[in-house]
């Protein structure tokens, strides 16, 4: 069957699962799991991190349904809504990836401990983190955890940027002694 009469036959079947039509609807989804399911291969690996990415896809799409125009195609709404979950799923990857380096580089940690393999490092870190004085914690969270620049945390906090240097570092040292008693 050609691509466009594919398209159209989505687009009929989403405009009746609009008027309430709950079979077209079921009818759509599993025609168009394939069709996302390709989408997100293309640019994630995982197999599990698919199935999520693709879920949160269908998930937004059951979400904003009013919102398609019947009159036109469905294939590149569904491509639109595919890209934004990717782009989303891909930001938070790397952000998380770079927030356990900047842990890691921050804290200086022996090198025979592997944050990124032991979650009981992280466990600790994170209860170090807590028991910092309010200045140190917050400063070790916005530069280090949420890699805020020096002049956003001080902008976000109202403290001058030496102030947040200086807690900063000072929370780096207390988290370097109690990470190394732990």
């Amino acid at each position: 069957m050609p691509a466009h009469t594919i398209s159209e036959d989505w687009s009929a079947l989403m405009g009746r699962a609009q008027d309430g039509d709950l079979r077209a609807y079921t009818l759509l989804l599993r025609a168009i799991l394939p069709y996302l399911r390709s989408l997100v291969r293309r640019r994630l690996a995982d197999a599990a991190e698919i199935d999520e990415v693709v879920q949160d896809i269908l998930l937004t799409l059951h979400r904003i349904r009013p919102t398609y125009d019947p009159a036109r195609p469905l294939a590149p709404w569904l491509a639109a809504i595919a890209r934004r979950r990717l782009v989303d799923r891909l930001r938070f990857n790397s952000q998380h990836a770079r927030r356990k380096r900047a842990l890691t580089e921050a804290l200086m940690i022996a090198p025979e401990i592997d944050p990124l393999r032991d979650p009981d490092v992280y466990l600790r870190l994170y209860s170090a983190i807590g028991a910092l004085p309010d200045g140190q914690r917050q400063a070790i969270q916005l530069l280090k955890l949420h890699q805020m620049s020096l002049k956003e945390a001080a902008a976000a906090t109202g403290l001058s940027i030496g102030a947040l240097k200086v807690s900063s570092h000072r929370g780096v040292k207390r988290l370097q002694q109690a990470m190394g008693a732990a």
